[in-house]
């Protein structure tokens, strides 16, 4: 079912969802089980699952030469989705780049799910690899999120790339994007930033779910500077608990996202992780309710695979 569907569906109540990481290469299916597990009581109606994009290194040969090799170290996505819709019963969301895909690519992986039954997926343009100073998109691949959308909105009417196929047949996919209340690194304003998400919504994106945030203001000022920008679709908040010391500068430092003085003031005081982590859920907690109660459809966490936390919150709001 379509995340919209979703939403119309619940009539207003506001619902819980998560999102998982593929576990590093070498660990099984059943890491992916035990972090699902202990939140399935609250009846999610969808999981995302995200997608790891290659690294590349570069290892020293006899001759002195360098030798550059591709690592994936989180491989997965498609078969950790379809293992979900099989065991759960619930749809599972997978993100797809940009980066490191052709459109070739592109059309193959949209292929292979629309055969396994899957309705929605994340655009998102991906993040450069730790080899490049700036995102650089694949040879034939997508330089923007937006034209993804319109790929995937393409064989959504039955357009594929070679327009030779005949009676092609159509997908249907519900298609979310990325959006930044605090923008995104790359934009100069926030302004700017709406602008291109108001043009990522006008190529077909159906939703937006955001990245994560921890003052509730910064969402409200968000979405209703999308509203004013004619941007309609629904917004769904992402959240997530700070769990240790080191996320303190950690989360800032990689998600471009401010920490409120309270809730740094309230770490810093904090004698070890543990007292770290409940901090974290207590104030994630609040910031539920704050957002609950101002009627988003969807409550998301980035459980990062650990499920613990995220549990505490959702027992006291679901």
């Amino acid at each position: 079912m379509k995340v919209t569907d979703h939403q119309k569906n619940a009539k207003g109540r506001t619902q819980f969802t998560f999102e998982i990481l593929p576990p590093l290469k070498g660990q099984d299916i059943q890491s992916i089980f035990d972090s699902i597990d202990p939140l399935m009581e609250f009846k999610p109606p969808f999981i995302d699952v995200t997608y790891h994009r290659e690294e590349y290194t570069y290892v020293e040969r006899e001759n002195g030469l360098l030798e550059k090799r591709v690592i994936r170290k989180r491989p997965g996505t498609v078969g950790i989705c379809a293992a979900i819709q099989n065991r759960y019963h619930v749809d599972a969301i997978p993100h797809i780049l940009c980066g490191g895909f052709s459109q070739e690519d592109t059309e193959n992986f949209l292929i292979d799910l629309d055969f396994l039954g899957i309705d929605n997926v994340v655009a998102l343009r991906g993040d450069a690899v730790k080899s490049e100073t700036y995102f650089k998109p694949s040879k034939g691949g997508h330089a923007y999120a937006k034209d993804l959308v319109v790929q995937i909105k393409n064989l959504n009417q039955g357009q594929y790339l070679d327009e030779e196929i005949l009676n092609s047949s159509p997908t249907d996919f519900c298609v979310g994007v990325a959006g930044y209340p605090e923008k995104h690194a790359e934009a100069p304003s926030l302004d700017n930033d709406i602008h291109f998400l108001k043009e990522k919504i006008k190529a077909g994106s159906d939703y937006i779910i955001t990245q994560m945030f921890f003052d509730n203001q910064k969402f409200f000022e968000f979405e209703t500077k999308c509203r004013e920008a004619g941007i309609n679709v629904p917004i769904i908040p992402g959240l997530k608990p700070l769990a240790t010391l080191k996320q303190l500068n950690l989360i800032p430092h990689r998600f471009h996202v401010d920490l409120p003085k309270d809730l740094i003031d309230a770490v810093v005081k904090a004698k070890d992780n543990t007292a770290v982590s409940e901090i974290g859920v207590e104030w994630c907690i609040q910031q539920s309710k704050e957002l609950k109660q101002h009627g988003v459809p969807f409550l998301h966490y980035y459980s990062m695979g650990k499920s613990k936390n995220v549990k505490k919150i959702a027992s006291a709001l679901f």
